[in-house]
């Protein structure tokens, strides 16, 4: 959930309309955001707080023996039936339930360390059997747990199974690395021009596949709720299968000892997170999810940030428009490039702006219930020490500004989750999002409704996976090695020349969606009307051209030439044909060739497809694509006939090509899927 919840925008709905005329007038004209925060903290009263904390009792994230007691027990059911990911994973629901150095949380990474060792990954179970032990394992069965200890180290002393693929990603200890100064590779260059502000061009010539830039995220939050079924059917949503500091997937988390919400890969990550932001964040750990992940991550950025760095900030202009080498002010762990993103007060409107204010006034005054952050607290005046003073009001004001600016540049992080079909000879695979976070430098590249870039994402921790291109060393806000282990790659997708922009596509893409329909989003979202080569392109063919190009992919029943769209009918583009079709014909053919789940009848589909839909349609590709699958399932696992099914994955490639373009990620991971048909032939 990126904004806040509806019972909370309701709210404060109900609070703007009870504004006095004056009221509003007033809060309109304001344009500083400093002012637009003091007016909404001025108007928050005991029912505002009490509103939130009834709705935030739906995101309780409270610690519950007896539900860590049941999710152990769910766990021990699946570890009967010999399914012990799943039975990892209810283990570690437990971990994050039990109280600390209690029986049973002991007795949850006990479970747990069993369910790790029947998958080989041995050195996780040694460690959640020392977590076991410390928490107070009971000393009747301490016996079986000391020898699944001695197995595990005696198989970890052998070269041959110390090297296991795991899907554990545990938190190496701090390195000491030299700083980053910037991410962009040679023959790239940031500038700024009044028109585009800063921009990235390129300065050499960059042949597709090429890194062109990598950036470290300055912050990241999780994406609660994206629900991930596994093979046995069991759903566990990405919060319980990804590290809330770095990422990183795991099936043996550290839980936070005060909530049951937040969990670690390693007790590197958990003590980093906890000295970062945590310890501020976890007694309303239920209102920040309520508020929303982009509310979590305005608020992050400004703790992470400090008072220190936002005064000299609030000391600049514009700190990257004043100097020459714009470069300097882009790297991962720069405030600077991050507070010199547009926050866009005026685009938003009078209510968006008082939602925002009244919730960062909020959750600002939820904070004051705790001692201050240490990044914001006064250094002035050493007897006033952890205790909040007003001018740390500029804390919740610096937030609200981080929360305007993620509008228009906050980016979804996302990973590529494999299918849990261990028999499958192909992997089948989807992209979800696991969560929102703010770069430096991703955030300057344009947006393109055809962009020449492709974007992927790193998880976990990365010392100095940045320097791959010879950077020079330089001066960072924060010395210490970042944790938050969130790298974007950005690399050429198409062959690229000296002084051509790198673009990115923010979502509405041509391959995807009409022209007005992405005119219109992006004016909505990102305050821009789109005048990119693609919308260019698709406005100046006309509507003649413009059907045929978004063609529908349908085919004349009678002389298989293409149908174009007329009001409420179809007509055969052939002059000699003059064949029509209603729309809710057309609509009742395709109903019809939704595809089951039996080879036969995906035959039967395919063969009426292919007498009203050209090869391009992208029905005629799905189709393809499920033929190819149970083809792989059934027939190669009886005779072996490999051809078949790679046959109709080249008949689903053609539709894709057709669909999303010649260097679209689609096409890629079909060539992928042929090339492990291959490989496995």
């Amino acid at each position: 959930m990126d904004l806040p919840c509806p019972e909370w925008v309701r709210h404060v709905e109900q609070k703007w309309t009870e504004l006095k005329t004056e009221g509003t007038e007033r809060f309109c004209l304001l344009t500083d955001i400093d002012a637009i925060f003091n007016y909404g903290l001025s108007l928050i009263c005991p029912e505002d707080l009490n509103t939130l904390s009834r709705i935030s009792e739906k995101y309780s994230v409270k610690k519950s023996p007896e539900r860590a007691s049941e999710l152990r027990q769910q766990g021990n059911l699946s570890f009967k039936v010999k399914d012990y990911t799943t039975a990892a994973l209810y283990y570690s629901r437990g971990v994050c339930h039990a109280d600390k150095n209690t029986e049973e949380l002991s007795l949850c990474y006990a479970n747990r360390s069993a369910a790790l060792f029947y998958q080989g990954l041995y050195r996780e179970c040694v460690e959640d059997i020392r977590h076991s032990l410390e928490a107070g394992y009971p000393s009747h069965l301490k016996d079986r747990l000391r020898a699944r200890q001695t197995v595990c180290l005696t198989q970890l002393k052998k070269p041959e199974k110390s090297n296991q693929p795991t899907t554990n990603h545990p938190t190496p200890p701090y390195q000491k690395t030299r700083n980053t100064k910037t991410c962009i590779s040679p023959g790239v260059s940031v500038y700024f021009s009044p028109e585009k502000g800063c921009h990235i061009l390129t300065t050499k010539n960059k042949p597709a596949g090429e890194v062109v830039l990598e950036d470290q995220a300055f912050c990241s939050v999780l994406t609660p709720g994206n629900k991930l079924n596994n093979k046995a059917g069991k759903t566990f949503n990405t919060e319980e299968r990804h590290c809330h500091h770095c990422l990183s997937q795991s099936l043996s988390f550290v839980p936070c000892p005060n909530c049951s919400y937040v969990r670690y890969c390693g007790e590197s990550c958990q003590k980093d997170a906890w000295e970062r932001w945590h310890q501020w964040e976890c007694p309303i750990g239920a209102d920040l999810l309520a508020i929303g992940v982009l509310g979590h991550l305005a608020l992050r950025v400004a703790l992470k940030a400090g008072q220190y760095q936002v005064k000299i900030k609030l000391n600049l202009e514009d700190p990257c428009r004043e100097t020459s080498d714009h470069i300097d002010c882009y790297h991962g762990n720069s405030y600077t490039g991050i507070y010199s993103l547009l926050p866009h007060v005026a685009q938003h409107s009078p209510s968006s702006r008082f939602l925002l204010a009244v919730t960062m006034a909020v959750l600002y005054m939820r904070l004051q219930g705790g001692p201050p952050p240490d990044m914001w607290a006064s250094c002035e005046d050493e007897g006033e020490s952890g205790t909040w003073q007003p001018e740390m009001s500029m804390l919740g004001a610096t937030a609200l500004r981080h929360m305007m600016q993620l509008r228009c540049n906050a980016q979804a992080v996302t990973a590529v989750m494999v299918k849990e079909e261990s028999c499958m000879p192909v992997q089948s695979s989807s992209e979800i999002r696991i969560a929102t976070a703010i770069f430096p430098v991703l955030s300057l590249l344009n947006h393109s409704c055809s962009p020449n870039t492709s974007i992927s994402f790193t998880t976990g921790c990365q010392t100095d996976a940045l320097n791959q291109f010879g950077c020079s060393e330089g001066h960072t806000d924060h010395p210490k090695t970042s944790h938050s282990g969130v790298t974007v790659t950005v690399r050429a997708s198409k062959d690229l020349i000296p002084g051509q922009e790198i673009l990115h596509c923010y979502g509405p893409h041509c391959s995807r969606m009409e022209v007005k329909e992405r005119q219109h989003l992006l004016l909505e979202q990102y305050y821009f009307h789109c005048n990119c080569q693609a919308c260019q392109r698709d406005l100046t063919e006309g509507s003649q051209n413009a059907t045929e190009n978004a063609a529908p992919g349908l085919k004349c029943l009678k002389c298989g030439k293409p149908l174009r769209s007329h009001m409420d009918r179809y007509m055969c583009s052939g002059l000699s044909c003059g064949h029509q079709i209603t729309s809710a014909d057309v609509q009742n053919k395709l109903k019809g060739l939704q595809f089951g789940t039996a080879l036969k009848i995906l035959t039967s589909d395919t063969s009426q497809a292919n007498s009203i839909l050209t090869e391009t349609h992208p029905l005629q590709g799905e189709l393809a694509d499920a033929t190819a699958c149970y083809s792989k399932i059934i027939i190669i696992s009886l005779t072996g006939e490999w051809n078949l099914a790679a046959s109709n994955l080249k008949r689903s490639i053609v539709a894709i090509q057709a669909q999303f373009g010649e260097d679209s990620i689609e096409l890629g991971q079909q060539l992928f899927k042929l090339a492990q048909l291959h490989f496995n032939g």
